[in-house]
């Protein structure tokens, strides 16, 4: 099988270079690379060219348009059997294609996701964040499991493959932001194509940096479920939700405390006990205090920032019907 891998970018020099590195080490070498450069101004053109003896690759510059349309842009000009799509914060595992390869041989699927997880290299910061995005106490399983308590398994942008066949029935992605890959899975599996996790085929994920970063990203992913809605409202579970009640619970657990409500003792203890699940558990994973005590943080950050910015859109787009 014939793979072209897909890579938008948009002011991430230094981030490709670590990807394309990845991708030289390939088991796997039946594939091509295109790098889509998606308006930038600090472009990447000398270090993807840079990469022309060792990759089979392909740079193209266009106009600012998002993520989406320039995975579109990339989809129109690939030669391959079969889209991969990563995110420029990857890292891709030296087996990632074969494992790919030998899993669609095996059982084939039209559309699959993988999970991802956290480099040794990574900062320990980097490492909480992680843990928060894939944590059974925040996501619930749904961005790792081939069915989490979300229900059908979704693929995500940032580790994720289309068939030709599925693609040029479908079509690309027909939003470029605020969950276009999730309505891009929903999409390809109501048109019958069998979609699910190939749950060897993990990359490593950076995402964000520090706190700051993380916190403006998940604010957007709440935002995004809600656009998603908007287009397929069956969707909508209750676990979605979970991050907006626990925002609520620490609303209200901080009004209890200033105004020395009878609740305040409850909620500190159910606080408490989220503390140390969190705690422990990061612990068990990562052997590491340190991150253990910053996974607690990020996964805070993880389920307010997404139930502020699901509710702040659920109430403008839901409740009040506006655009």
């Amino acid at each position: 099988m014939f793979f072209s891998i897909i890579i938008p970018l948009y002011n991430r020099p230094q981030e490709i270079k670590e990807l394309l590195d990845t991708l030289t080490q390939q088991v796997y070498k039946n594939f091509e690379v295109l790098v889509i450069e998606d308006g930038s101004v600090d472009d990447a053109e000398d270090i993807v060219k840079s990469f022309a003896d060792r990759l089979a690759i392909k740079y193209f510059v266009k106009e600012n348009a998002g993520q989406g349309f320039a995975r579109n842009f990339a989809f129109e000009r690939a030669k391959g059997d079969y889209f991969i799509i990563f995110d420029s914060d990857c890292l891709i595992p030296e087996d990632y294609l074969e494992i790919v390869n030998n899993s669609l041989s095996k059982n084939w699927l039209d559309a699959y996701g993988g999970p991802d997880a956290a480099h040794p290299s990574f900062t320990p910061t980097q490492k909480a964040i992680s843990y928060a995005m894939t944590s059974p106490f925040t996501t619930g399983g749904i961005r790792g499991n081939k069915k989490g308590i979300g229900g059908q398994f979704h693929p995500r942008s940032f580790n994720m493959g289309i068939s030709r066949q599925a693609w040029e029935k479908a079509g690309g992605f027909i939003i470029t932001r605020l969950g276009e890959d999730i309505e891009y899975s929903i999409r390809i599996h109501s048109m019958g194509f069998k979609i699910g996790l190939i749950p060897d085929a993990k990359v490593y994920h950076k995402r964000r940096t520090n706190f700051l970063q993380f916190y403006k990203q998940i604010h957007f992913f709440g935002r995004a479920r809600i656009n998603v809605y908007k287009f397929f409202p069956e969707t909508l579970k209750l676990v979605h939700f979970f991050p907006a009640a626990f925002t609520l619970f620490i609303i209200f657990t901080l009004i209890s405390n200033i105004l020395s409500w009878p609740t305040a003792q409850l909620c500190n203890f159910i606080l408490a006990v989220i503390i140390l699940l969190i705690f422990f558990h990061s612990w068990s994973k990562n052997k590491s205090a340190k991150i253990a005590f910053l996974s607690v943080i990020a996964s805070f950050i993880q389920l307010t920032a997404y139930g502020l910015g699901f509710m702040q859109d659920f109430w403008k787009r839901v409740i009040l019907k506006r655009s």
